[in-house]
């Protein structure tokens, strides 16, 4: 289930700690996992556990407690919109609605061709800057207003088409 070059990533990750205190690396374990297939399943959670000399149980308690982590697959770009109650003073139910309608799907949802999957996210850290959007779980967007929503989503079908025409 892990690969080798997994397994050396998660070298790295438990030599950040104590021997005694290896399980402390499971979230960037889970992290590495995700990366690597997209989500995080049963079987990865399982190799995770016996990599980490913990009970499954204690790290899926960790994989379902941040939506950070993806249980399923998701599409090649997720888009989590703020929603919490200072983003949606400033417009972040607004900005979810609009990928809804722009994507044509619901929150939660994929979309048929697999690229993008829409979600809503707790406090993001950036209510100043609301609407506020992190796309898979690394680039922090600003401000997003719909035009930029709609250049967002354009950008990344086209970025997508590109890839498949050079292939």
């Amino acid at each position: 289930m892990i690969s080798d070059s997994t397994r050396a990533r998660f070298d790295k990750e438990v030599a950040k700690y104590p021997a005694d205190q290896k399980q402390s690396a499971v979230m960037a374990c889970l992290s590495i996992v995700q990366q690597e297939q997209g989500y995080i399943s049963q079987q990865s959670e399982a190799a995770i556990a016996a990599y980490l000399g913990m009970p499954e149980i204690a790290v899926h308690e960790v994989t379902t407690f941040y939506n950070m982590y993806n249980q399923q697959p998701t599409g090649r770009y997720k888009l989590n919109v703020c929603t919490n109650l200072p983003c949606q003073l400033r417009d972040g139910q607004k900005a979810l609605h609009h990928l809804e309608h722009k994507l044509g799907i619901r929150m939660g949802e994929t979309t048929a061709d697999g690229l993008f999957t829409l979600q809503q996210s707790e406090c993001l850290g950036a209510c100043a800057d609301s609407p506020v959007m992190l796309v898979n779980d690394r680039t922090m967007c600003s401000f997003m207003s719909n035009e930029k929503l709609d250049q967002l989503v354009d950008g990344l079908r086209a970025t997508q088409s590109g890839a498949k025409e050079g292939a």
